[in-house]
């Protein structure tokens, strides 16, 4: 059986065995097929993606939080290294999106039975990034669910255990959030007369970068071929 076709009755099967789940969207891209859900219904819609034998995803190999604050700009991305000059690394312009929309939350599955993968999303809000937790689902989702709150801030409500995974337990916001300074907000040294670590308020100041300049190149045109080396050359 092809991918294809696996995706094909994947779908099929999504359609016809995933009920009471209305607010959907499925999308099919870079051979996956990502299944859309509101924040509301995402446990009931995981349950049945779980315990339906049409369906039966066994495993949750990944929970994954996503910042779409800066979805879709660049401030890079230039033809010409003076369209912006140097101070295009100094600018934190933060686009205006939805809200309701800020952040999501990607579950990647696998169904052992079927072998196929699926990808789930939610969105969350800016203010309250919350949704249900999936653990009483799937026990691998409690430290990724973990990861995505400390590098996040998204709440899982009903986890048991959420705190902290990667950063240390004194550590200010989240550092995977697109508005999250590059300079951190705290820094760290080790004092030899106290003989501990003490914190302190960061002192590094922000560096300009020097843009990335994506320039034409003749060697990619059509028609272009190589010249030939005369042996008479150096």
């Amino acid at each position: 059986m092809t991918p294809d076709v696996r995706l094909d009755e994947l779908e099929e099967a999504l359609d016809k065995y995933l009920e009471g789940v209305d607010s959907r969207r499925v999308e099919r891209a870079h051979g996956e097929l990502t299944l859309t859900v509101a924040r509301e219904q995402l446990i009931d819609a995981m349950e049945q993606l779980s315990k339906k034998r049409h369906l039966a995803f066994e495993q949750c190999m990944d929970v994954c939080g996503v910042d779409y604050a800066t979805f879709g700009h660049s401030e890079w991305v230039t033809s010409k290294a003076a369209d912006a000059g140097f101070g295009r690394g100094a600018v934190f312009d933060t686009p205006e999106l939805d809200p309701q929309n800020r952040f999501a939350v990607a579950y990647h599955l696998m169904s052992v039975t079927h072998n196929v993968r699926l990808r789930v999303k939610t969105f969350l809000d800016a203010d309250r990034p919350i949704v249900d937790s999936v653990v009483g689902i799937w026990t691998s989702a409690l430290w990724f669910e973990r990861e995505a709150f400390d590098l996040f801030g998204i709440m899982f409500r009903g986890h048991p255990d959420l705190r902290r995974i990667l950063t240390d337990y004194g550590f200010i916001g989240h550092p995977f959030r697109k508005d999250f300074p590059l300079i951190g907000q705290v820094e760290m040294r080790y004092d030899a007369e106290q003989q501990r670590v003490i914190y302190k308020p960061v002192e590094i100041e922000p560096r300009t970068l020097v843009p990335r300049v994506i320039r034409e190149d003749s060697r990619y045109e059509d028609g272009w071929k190589p010249q030939p080396v005369s042996e008479d050359s150096d």
